[in-house]
């Protein structure tokens, strides 16, 4: 896919050839009214009209396009510039289209091109006035005025949509931004950042409204060996058997994410420890039961600490301890198995 770079002068050619003309047109109007002669028509001719097709080609043909559109955009302000005095200094005219030059460099978004416009600007009025001569006439009649108001709507409303479309563009990118943030690429888990958020968000209800809340810490046994045996494209298939069984595990309202390496978290709001240990025993006889499909010898089990949001979790830190806690217990006791946290009630046998 093309750069944004290569794609700038392809964007810049059809808003040249519509701001040069529109500036062009309300030259000509100002050239008609006071009969101008035949070499300030073609001085007004050859930017507006010519000048953006022989950018075009200019750039089509650079080794380097962007730089020589930027170039092509310095030209557009001392030409634009060099309309002024054509126009004999015609005020409302000279002020628009001088205006219109500087937002164009502004909204290009190239950092500093607005400030190297004004030599450029102040040369192109040299040169005109060199060309045409200094002659002072800033009166302007409602003919020109009128010739000035489409100017004004069609250049508003072209910035305006150029502007919106890189609104858009870049809300579409910060939502991606923000979704690959949020979900783990491995596992299609919700990332670490975000669960800790929505945990955060749970043991906050269950402290103000006392909204019960249970958080599981799960952990693949013997990851390391199967890492060490199978290789490391084994252990991010096995990762990825886990994540499937959880996130068919749990409802809409949870939140299940990857902790870090071969643990996971899940937060489960509105649930208390023995429906939360439910879950917990169905996660784990669900791993038991994967098999891979290139390696169906491998056996993949999971520990599995449970521990339910408590007046003694002034913290997520001291939630997340509690579950991990849980998580120990299971691993010590042999593995394969849930234990929950001591402290919490005692659920009835599963």
């Amino acid at each position: 896919m093309p750069s944004n770079r290569h794609q700038m002068p392809l964007r810049i050619y059809p808003l040249r050839i519509l701001g040069m003309g529109l500036g062009g047109t309300v030259a000509a109007v100002v050239l008609w009214e006071r009969n101008a002669s035949v070499l300030a028509w073609i001085g007004m001719v050859l930017p507006a009209f010519v000048w953006p097709h022989v950018a075009y080609l200019l750039t089509r043909r650079s080794k380097n396009p962007y730089r020589t559109e930027t170039r092509n955009l310095l030209i557009d302000s001392a030409m634009a510039a060099s309309f002024v005095p054509l126009m004999h200094f015609n005020l409302l005219p000279s002020v628009l289209l001088l205006t219109l030059t500087m937002v164009d460099k502004i909204t290009t978004g190239i950092r500093g091109l607005w400030a190297r416009s004004i030599p450029a600007m102040l040369a192109g009025g040299v040169a005109g006035t060199v060309f045409a001569g200094f002659h002072w006439a800033p009166d302007t009649s409602m003919r020109v005025i009128m010739a000035c108001l489409p100017v004004m709507t069609l250049h508003t409303l072209s910035v305006s949509i150029v502007s919106y479309r890189l609104i858009r563009k870049t809300a579409q990118q910060n939502q991606l931004l923000d979704e690959l943030r949020r979900v783990d690429a491995l596992t299609g888990l919700f990332g670490r950042g975000h669960w800790q958020e929505q945990a955060e968000a749970a043991l906050r209800r269950h402290h103000t409204l006392a909204e019960p809340a249970s958080m599981l810490m799960l952990d693949i046994d013997h990851f390391k060996a199967i890492n060490d045996t199978h290789g490391h494209t084994v252990g991010d298939e096995v990762i990825r058997a886990l994540a499937h069984v959880v996130r068919g595990s749990v409802r809409a309202s949870d939140c299940a994410g990857r902790f870090g390496g071969d643990e996971f978290a899940i937060v489960l709001p509105g649930m208390r420890v023995q429906e939360a240990l439910a879950v917990a025993h169905r996660i784990r006889a669900q791993t038991e039961a994967v098999r891979l499909r290139q390696l169906p010898e491998v056996r993949i089990t999971s520990s599995i600490g449970v521990a339910a949001a408590s007046h003694r979790h002034g913290t997520l830190r001291a939630w997340i301890d509690a579950a991990d806690a849980a998580l120990y217990t299971a691993k010590h006791s042999g593995r394969n198995r849930v234990a929950s946290d001591p402290e919490a009630e005692t659920p009835p046998a599963v």
